[in-house]
C-alpha cells in the first residue's frame, strides 16, 4: 500500500498556487478578435481570444492534432485555427473542422480543456476549478473599482520568482522605508517600529504601530471564496497634484512555480477637472517613479533563492507574512483533503 505524504502535497499545492480561484491573466485590451493571446497559468499553457460576439474564450494552448501551440494560429469566425495543419477548435475545446480532411473523426470531439473567463476593471480573469469548488463563484472586486469618484491605471509586470514572494512582499510594510528609501513618495518616516495585525470582516490588516500616513505603513488583504486581493496607501505630497491618497490594489497570479504576474491598479479619489489634471500628470511624470518602485521589488525578489523559506529567520515585523502563509496552507489542506477523498471513493 502506498503511503501518502499529505504534508508534501499541501506544500506543493501552495507552491503551485491554489485552485478554485479567479486569477487575472491579461489586460482586456490585449485580448483581440484578430489574433490569439498565449500565456501561462499555474504551469498550464492557455490561449485566449474574442469570438465573433466579442466574448473572451479560453482553452488549453494545445492543438489536439499534434500538440502545436494554438496561440501561434489565427482566429477563424470566432474559433481558433492551428497554424501547423489548420485544425479549428472552438471556445469549448471542441474540434469544429479539420480542413485537410473533411468529415474527419476528430470533428465534434471535445479534445482540450476550456476555462471560464470574465472581465472586470480592464483585466481578464480566468477561473481554475478545484475538486471542492468546481463551479466558479462570483468574482469579488474592490469597491473602488465601481466607484466613479475613483480613477486609476492598471499596470502589470512579470517577475521571475514564485508568487508567494510577491504576496510576502505585499504583507510586509516595513520594507518600504528601506528598499524604497530613495523613491519619490517613500523616502519618509522612521526606520524602526513594531507591527500589529488585526482581523477584518474579510481578511486581515497589517500595520505599523507608531507611524501612520508617512510611508507605505499598512496593507489590508481581502479574501473571498473565489479570489484574494490586497490594498495599501501611499501618502502623496502636494507636488503629486490634486486628489486624495494614492491607493494601490494588487492581485498576484502564479504563472508557474518560478514565474509570477502581478496586477496593480494605481488609484486616486479625484473628480471633475481635477481628475483629468491628475491623470495627465500621472502619465507625464509620476508613472515612471512608480515603475521604478516596482522594479526595485522585482529585482529584490528575483535575487532570492527558491528555497529561501527553509533558511529564513522571521521576527516580529513578519506578522503579516506569517498570516498570509497560514491562509494559503489552510486552503491548500482543504483542497488536498477533498481530492484524496474523491480518489478514495473512486477506488472503492
Amino acid at each position: 500500500m502506498t503511503t501518502i505524504d499529505k504534508k508534501a502535497l499541501i506544500e506543493k499545492r501552495v507552491n503551485e498556487g491554489l485552485r478554485g480561484q479567479w486569477y487575472p491573466v491579461a489586460k482586456s485590451v490585449e485580448i483581440k478578435t484578430s489574433r490569439p493571446y498565449g500565456t501561462r497559468l499555474m504551469g498550464e499553457k492557455i490561449v485566449l481570444w474574442r469570438d465573433g460576439a466579442g466574448k473572451i474564450r479560453c482553452i488549453e494552448d494545445f492543438c489536439p492534432h499534434r500538440g502545436a501551440p494554438l496561440s501561434y494560429g489565427e482566429v477563424h469566425e470566432g474559433n481558433i485555427g492551428c497554424r501547423y495543419h489548420g485544425v479549428i477548435v472552438d471556445g469549448d475545446g471542441v474540434v469544429q473542422r479539420v480542413p485537410a480532411m473533411p468529415e474527419c473523426a476528430l470533428e465534434g470531439r471535445k479534445a482540450v480543456k476550456s476555462y471560464e473567463v470574465t472581465e472586470s476593471s480592464d483585466a481578464v480573469f480566468v477561473y481554475v476549478p478545484s475538486v471542492d469548488r468546481p463551479e466558479a463563484p462570483e468574482l469579488v472586486m474592490p469597491k473602488e473599482m465601481s466607484d466613479e469618484t475613483w480613477s486609476g491605471f492598471l499596470c502589470t509586470s512579470v517577475w521571475e520568482s514564485n508568487y508567494r514572494y510577491a504576496l510576502d512582499n505585499l504583507a510586509d510594510p516595513m520594507h518600504g522605508c528601506y528598499l524604497h528609501a530613495e523613491s519619490f513618495t517613500l523616502a519618509y518616516g522612521s526606520k524602526q517600529d513594531l507591527m500589529k495585525l488585526d482581523k477584518t470582516d474579510n481578511g486581515f490588516r497589517i500595520e505599523r504601530v507608531g507611524q501612520t500616513g508617512e510611508n507605505f505603513d499598512w496593507t489590508e488583504f481581502e479574501i473571498y471564496p473565489g479570489d484574494m486581493f490586497c490594498f495599501l496607501e501611499i501618502p502623496y505630497p502636494q507636488a503629486a497634484g490634486p486628489g486624495g491618497v494614492f491607493r494601490i490594489i494588487g492581485f498576484v497570479t502564479p504563472m508557474d512555480e518560478g514565474t509570477t504576474k502581478v496586477f496593480f491598479w494605481r488609484m486616486r479619489e479625484v473628480e471633475g477637472l481635477a481628475r483629468e489634471s491628475w491623470r495627465f500628470l500621472y502619465r507625464a511624470k509620476l508613472e515612471k517613479t512608480h515603475w521604478d518602485v516596482l522594479e526595485q521589488d522585482r529585482v529584490m525578489l528575483e535575487g532570492m533563492p527558491d528555497d529561501a523559506r527553509r533558511r529564513e529567520m522571521l521576527y516580529q515585523h513578519d506578522l503579516g507574512v506569517s498570516r498570509i502563509r497560514q491562509i494559503l496552507t489552510r486552503a491548500a489542506k482543504q483542497q488536498i483533503e477533498a481530492e484524496l477523498k474523491t480518489e478514495s471513493v473512486a477506488a472503492e
